[in-house]
């Protein structure tokens, strides 16, 4: 029995071992443009196959790839109707779906065998424009036809990336910086989130926002934030400056991938940077920018992600309204999903900056009391902006109840909670009733006596 690793063209950012022989382990999973979703899929040979198959690309026998069965437990396919080069057949399974071995048989012909009642979650309408290694002897993907069934979880990247191209609304993400803010964010009904890297610092490390967050800090915090709730809204994060030069840049985006984020900005201050709404920040030679954001595109690719890359610069206060528009359109050239000009001084600014960039999506980054005029959500629809965060939008209201409620606490002996606040209401916030769920579903009894 041999394995290789094998890499189904960069629609596919899964790669995975796929064994050949009189046992089949493991899948690998193919990007379906259509449906922007998954596929798995499992290479079988018409003659049992071994290592010199691998090794000699010229090897005579003739390999094809099936859809088969995906992870254990996937819900529910009902029907799948596999086309291949020799015959074509309906399986149906009308059982109800079970967890199942990854290990899956391969007879002696060399086709997959699948069990009476097998739940196989496949796609619907796949479309196979990909041809898979051919120095592995495999051929192209056959056509596949199935029924409509449950696939993979869609990125979240990809539903952020679709709300910008797909869409001409305006993308409105509340700043939050813990669970409880984003829990709460995800109850009022956002479709997306914004991890603001003040908030962060202010509420993970009590600090300024003057570059001491790490990117650990602001890594762990994403990635808490990105899975709070399966399926919740995509999480665009501050990356700040990249947390050093090309290569801790490339290590950066690899880990906001791996821990869910849909999006970051990524910006031009120096090392030492700080808020944006600040005096006094510096900002890095247009070049030196540039590295970053080749670094970034070059993990992007590397893993296969689509995560939203926002190219942000903070050159207005140093350099000018000019320096920043160059800056940018090098940018946009360069590849980057969407421009953000941080601090403009006036409403008549931000519009013309849509007008100078037009056909690129824009972000608008509004922090009331902050160094630019207040524009509301209207307006700046109005304007033509895709994208806004509102980086305060947690963290300034959070003080203010905070030290309000402290000081009737220090005056008054009491903190004056309204009644409808619990112990119990906070707690169903954070998930409560789902977790409860999970207990009881799995058999559990922590919750038979209520809550």
């Amino acid at each position: 029995m041999a394995s290789t690793a094998i890499d189904i063209t960069s629609n596919a950012p899964h790669n995975a071992a796929i064994v050949f022989g009189e046992r089949a382990t493991s899948e690998t999973c193919y990007r379906n443009k259509k449906v922007d979703t998954y596929q798995p899929l499992l290479v079988k040979a018409t003659e049992p196959a071994g290592p010199s198959d691998l090794e000699n690309p010229s090897s005579p026998k003739k390999k094809e790839t099936f859809p088969v069965l995906g992870d254990s437990g996937i819900a529910a396919a009902r029907e799948v109707a596999i086309s291949t080069a020799e015959a074509s057949e309906t399986r149906t399974t009308t059982e109800a779906p079970a967890a199942l071995d990854r290990n899956i048989p391969v007879g002696d012909n060399g086709a997959v065998q699948v069990p009476q009642g097998t739940v196989i979650p496949t796609l619907i309408d796949l479309e196979a424009p990909a041809i898979i290694d051919a120095a592995a002897g495999l051929t192209e993907v056959p056509s596949v036809r199935t029924h409509a069934v449950q696939g993979r979880n869609v990125p979240a990247s990809t539903r952020l990336q679709r709300m910008i191209k797909e869409t001409n609304e305006l993308i409105v993400c509340p700043g939050v910086y813990d669970g409880l803010s984003a829990r709460t964010a995800i109850e009022v009904g956002f479709d997306s989130l914004y991890m603001t890297g003040a908030g962060t610092s202010a509420s993970r490390l009590g600090m300024a926002d003057l570059g001491l967050a790490t990117l650990h800090d602001m890594r762990a915090q994403a990635e808490m934030i990105c899975n709070l709730k399966p399926h919740g809204p995509p999480v665009i994060a501050d990356m700040d400056t990249g947390y050093g030069g090309a290569m801790m840049v490339y290590r950066a985006v690899c880990e906001y991938i791996r821990a869910g984020v849909a999006g970051f900005h990524l910006e031009d201050q120096l090392l030492e940077k700080r808020c944006g709404h600040l005096k006094g920040k510096a900002v890095v030679a247009r070049e030196e920018w540039y590295i970053r954001i080749r670094a970034a595109l070059q993990a992007k690719a590397d893993l296969g992600s689509d995560i939203v890359l926002i190219a942000r610069t903070d050159a207005l206060q140093q350099h000018g309204y000019d320096e920043c528009i160059g800056r940018l359109r090098v940018a946009r050239n360069l590849g980057c999903d969407v421009g953000l000009l941080e601090g403009f001084r006036s409403k008549e600014q931000a519009r013309r900056c849509v007008k100078d960039l037009e056909g690129w999506p824009l972000m608008l980054n509004s922090v009331e009391n902050g160094a630019s005029p207040l524009i509301t959500v209207s307006e700046a629809r109005d304007m033509g902006f895709r994208l806004m965060i509102f980086s305060f939008a947690s963290i300034a209201p959070a003080y203010q109840a905070i030290r309000s409620t402290f000081q009737k606490l220090k005056v008054e002996g009491i903190i004056g909670t309204k009644g409808e606040i619990t112990p119990r209401k906070i707690f169903e916030v954070c998930g409560l009733e789902d977790l409860a769920k999970i207990d009881m579903s799995s058999g559990g009894s922590s919750f038979k006596n209520g809550v």
